[in-house]
């Protein structure tokens, strides 16, 4: 016969933290074992806010959290085996402070009775599927964050910092093509004070805000708006650069090269735009990259690219590499985009890489690519040379433009015959074989007004190596 778990507040006797979500609406929503907790508790812990609305039940001291925060969870851990509780807003494992003290603390040790979130609260008021909704805290965080989250037909969930933070999400829905979109602000959920007002976002006018609210955003995108896509391979006008940029096509195939898994860290060397960093973040919001860009003017736009692109959180280290790598955090992969015949910038990106750890390098210059050829020799890995070419209208007065092929409208296929290949060595002898250039359409006859211009970019040789 099966025994029956035991009960939560026999449990409790034998876990030291107690962590109390506790809503607006006060001690009445909470269940008798989260009022046996904060009433039996040696020591309570909070935000003013929270101790005041579970100020009835305490028996124990009071010690509200310090400002700032960061010494908050020492104070809490250095009661170990006193009976402590700690007070939290809702779902203490929902952007609070139960997920921060449960790096410190064993689940064994510790017991959470939680209430509805905020985004559960909102949800159930406005009639949203949670699940299907975008979810996030912009509370002492960036409004780019929602960037992202910006698709047509897109419903976001925010928690905000305080009465100003709508506002700011409006105004940036309207500079960025939104302006549309209906924008609900929840304030003091769950409580007396309970009030939703809801407004377009180019028409935002809502003043007196709880500072207590979530923003709810049903996103309507104007022509032009802008939408980050959610494939790799982003548009190179969505940032802004001088030139050094790994543009679309590569960056797409180098992503896929770098292989993203969540929560790993990139390190981007040359940066340039930083676009190669920015997309990695963007995989997962757990992602974590640092940029290294020796020029401050681009370490600067790389800040503005992440920003605008809604990855503020982007580390950007302003030097030269190898020497700004000393002192970071090991990586789980690096991109090289630029440099890579610096001496000492491939063993430094090897040895900084654990077992597993991917390093992707690309090389534009023959001194590069030869290095490339060596590593690839001695090392292993993969070793791929990649072309790009557009096809662009041009007129047929103007003068044939050099090294590119004017190719007819209705021959954007090769013609048949044999096909000119570009070969890279192989590790066990011979040539490896890559693919026809662009450049066998120039072999097609022009027709019509216009003609088609095949405009191929430089080469681009790419080696790939996991560190075994």
């Amino acid at each position: 016969m099966a025994l029956a778990d035991p009960a939560p507040h026999t449990a409790a006797l034998r876990r030291w933290l107690s962590i109390v979500g506790i809503g607006e609406d006060g001690i009445d929503g909470l269940t008798p074992v989260a009022r046996s907790l904060v009433s039996g508790a040696e020591i309570v812990f909070g935000g003013k806010r929270h101790l005041a609305l579970g100020a009835p039940l305490i028996r124990g001291t009071v010690r509200p959290w310090p400002s700032p925060f960061g010494g908050a969870i020492d104070a809490v851990l250095a009661e170990h085996g006193r009976a402590v509780c700690v007070l939290a807003s809702g779902d203490p494992f929902v952007y609070g402070v139960g997920s921060i003290l449960a790096r410190h603390v064993d689940p064994q040790d510790m017991l959470a009775v939680p209430a509805p979130s905020a985004f559960s609260l909102a949800a159930a008021r406005l009639g949203w599927a949670l699940p299907e909704t975008a979810t996030l805290s912009l509370h002492a965080r960036a409004v780019d964050l929602i960037r992202p989250h910006l698709h047509p037909g897109q419903r976001v969930l925010a928690l905000t910092s305080d009465g100003e933070g709508p506002a700011a999400v409006a105004q940036l829905l309207a500079q960025s093509g939104f302006g549309q979109s209906r924008v609900s602000v929840l304030e003091a959920l769950g409580g007396a004070r309970e009030r939703i007002r809801a407004t377009i976002a180019a028409r935002f006018a809502l003043g007196d805000i709880d500072d207590l609210n979530v923003v709810a955003v049903e996103v309507v995108a104007e022509p032009g708006a802008r939408i980050i896509p959610r494939a790799s391979g982003l548009p190179d006008a969505l940032f802004e650069h001088d030139g050094a940029i790994t543009k679309r096509e590569l960056r797409a195939v180098t992503l896929s090269s770098l292989a993203p898994r969540n929560g790993e860290l990139l390190w981007d060397i040359g940066a340039g735009a930083g676009s190669v960093a920015i997309e990695w973040m963007l995989a997962t919001p757990m992602q974590r990259a640092i940029a290294i860009e020796a020029r401050p003017d681009r370490a600067a736009r790389i800040a503005r690219n992440a920003a605008a692109l809604g990855v503020p959180g982007l580390d950007i280290v302003s030097g030269e590499a190898p020497a700004a790598l000393s002192g970071l955090p090991g990586p789980d992969a690096i991109f090289i985009g630029g440099g890579a015949n610096r001496s000492g910038l491939l063993d430094a990106a090897v040895a900084a890489l654990a077992p597993g750890g991917r390093l992707v390098v690309n090389a534009v210059t023959l001194a590069t690519e030869a290095a490339l050829i060596a590593r690839h020799a001695r090392l292993g890995g993969e070793l791929v040379r990649i072309a790009i070419s557009r096809a662009e209208a041009l007129a047929l007065s103007d003068p044939p433009l050099q090294g590119e092929g004017r190719v007819g409208a209705e021959a954007l296929s090769p013609p048949p015959g044999p096909l000119t290949r570009t070969d890279l060595p192989s590790p066990g002898g011979g040539v490896r074989h890559s693919a026809p250039p662009c450049d066998v359409l120039a072999q097609a006859t022009e027709v019509g007004p216009s003609s088609i211009v095949c405009r191929p970019a430089l080469p681009v040789t790419q080696w790939v190596w996991v560190k075994p």
